[in-house]
């Protein structure tokens, strides 16, 4: 499966985007963070790739503040 998704922890998603769970938190509350995909009674896993598009989102908002 060449194409599968890549599933990466809570703790992987803070390294990948230097917040805290709380923060990570707070944005998944708010509906503004790709959405947790649900492993065990307690256990979550996001989709890499989603992670990664909402990166670079922000950082395509950054440009566009600095262009304006």
């Amino acid at each position: 499966m060449k194409d599968a998704p890549v599933l990466v922890s809570l703790n992987q998603v803070c390294q990948l985007t230097s917040l805290s769970r709380t923060a990570i938190n707070r944005w998944r509350d708010k509906g503004l963070f790709p959405k947790a995909v649900p492993l065990g009674d307690r256990r979550v896993a996001f989709v890499r790739a989603e992670v990664v598009a909402w990166i670079e989102a922000r950082i395509a908002e950054r440009a566009v503040k600095e262009a304006a």
